[in-house]
Parts: structure tokens; sequence; C-alpha cells
């Protein structure tokens, strides 16, 4: 097994944690060259590594939702292929092709799994399954409700589907920006006071003044009062993910 197969089958979890003890070690030692004081190098290093792993965590999260944005493409695809004379198993099957390339390989594999044993539901589930998205979920509900009342109403269900998912993702991308701000402002105040002690830091005697235990105290309540706020303020920033309603129990 190769060194590329090795940290391929690291988790995403562990690949957060070895990366952000990797950055707050290096923060460490930079405040340690800077300062001389091993107190507040731990102080700095504990810090990095907490902003680092959240940061990495929100990252992943943005990566998890960038899907919900495909979703009206999808749904123009869909009528497009549909008004062209397509069968609704062709109009999903061609997204493999001609729908957005993140979504690719998932349609790829719903094709094949109809040509393989013809249970067009089962597929359906399938999809549902894969990308476990509230938007995902009304598109393939809309599919199957359409599909039983013999396809007379799909395209009109299609388009309503389609308007009120553009609708809700304007809505939220607008919260979002208001609340970015907000957010902006209050990550600036939690470092505020950890610049003016890496600044301090370089006298020698704030450095002999936290290399006390009263230091080493205020040091760490410091970090904790600060790590808590930080995740309080990522915490009531973020919006509320819509709850799936259909998909939910698959």
């Amino acid at each position: 097994m190769n060194s590329n197969s090795r940290l391929a089958m690291i988790s995403p979890k562990w690949r957060q944690i070895a990366i952000s003890a990797a950055i707050g070690l290096a923060v460490g030692f930079a405040v340690t060259v800077l300062s001389s004081s091993i107190s507040i190098a731990l102080a700095f290093a504990a810090m990095a590594s907490v902003i680092t792993f959240t940061f990495l965590v929100s990252s992943a999260k943005r990566r998890e939702t960038k899907f919900e944005l495909l979703w009206p493409d999808v749904v123009d695809h869909l009528i497009t292929g549909i008004q062209s004379g397509m069968s609704l198993v062709e109009a999903l099957s061609q997204l493999a092709d001609r729908g957005p390339s993140e979504l690719a390989p998932y349609f790829a594999e719903f094709n094949r799994r109809v040509r393989k044993d013809g249970d067009f539901t089962s597929a359906i589930a399938w999809l549902q399954k894969q990308f476990s998205h509230y938007a995902s979920d009304q598109i393939f509900e809309a599919i199957i409700l359409s599909r039983s009342l013999g396809g007379t109403h799909l395209l009109q269900i299609l388009r309503m589907v389609g308007d009120f998912i553009r609708q809700d993702l304007a809505l939220r991308k607008e919260i979002e920006v208001k609340h970015g701000w907000i957010k902006n402002s209050a990550h600036l105040s939690a470092a505020a006071p950890w610049l003016l002690l890496l600044l301090l830091s370089t006298q020698p005697a704030t450095a002999a003044a936290y290399a006390t235990t009263t230091g080493a105290v205020i040091l760490i309540a410091g970090i904790f009062m600060t790590a808590v706020a930080y995740l309080w303020m990522n915490k009531l920033g973020a919006l509320p993910k819509p709850p799936r309603v259909f998909g939910g129990a698959l």
C-alpha cells in the first residue's frame, strides 16, 4: 500500500485534527521565538488549533451544502429534456452528461441501476439517500407524485418546485450576507486581546508575568472564554438547516 492510499484511508475528521495540530505547533513555535515565553506560546498554540479546526469543519460543511445551489439547474435540465420528448428516465439519466458535473456520477449510477433491474422507485430512493438534502427530496418526491398521477402534471410540478427552491436559496443567501458582517465583527473583537498580548509578549516583563502561576491561570481562563465565545458566535451565526420532510427516514 503506497503513501497516497494510506492518506486516502484517513477519515476527514482525523485529517482536520492533524492539520489543526500542525498549525497549532507552528504558531506555538513562532510565538516562542518571538516572546521566549513557553506559557504564552502554549496559549497561542491552543487557540490556533481550535480556530483552525473550527474553520476546517465550517469549510467541510460549506462543501457539503454546495449541491443545493445546483438543484435549480437540475430542474431546468429535467424540464428541457421532457419538453424535447424524452421519457422521465431518459431525462434523469441524461443529467450524467448534460447536468452539473458535480452530480454526474450519481445520475450515471442511477442510469445503471434502472437499466439493471428496471426499478425506477428504488433508483430514485437511492438518489435521495445519496444526496440527503431537502431540495433534492422535493424534486424526487415531485417526480414520484407526478408518476403516480400518470405524468400529466410533471412539468407544472417541476416548475413550481424549481421556483420554490430558487426563492428559498435567494432568501437564505440574503440572510447569510446580513449575518456575515456581524460574525466578522465578533471574530475581530475576540482576536483583539490576543493580538495585544502578542505585541506585549515581546517585552521581558510581560513574559515573566505570564510565566507565574497566576499568569498561567489567566491565560487558561482567557483561552477557555475565547474558545467558548468563538464557538458560540459561530453557532448563533449559522442558519438552521431545513428539515428533510420526505427523505429523512431513508
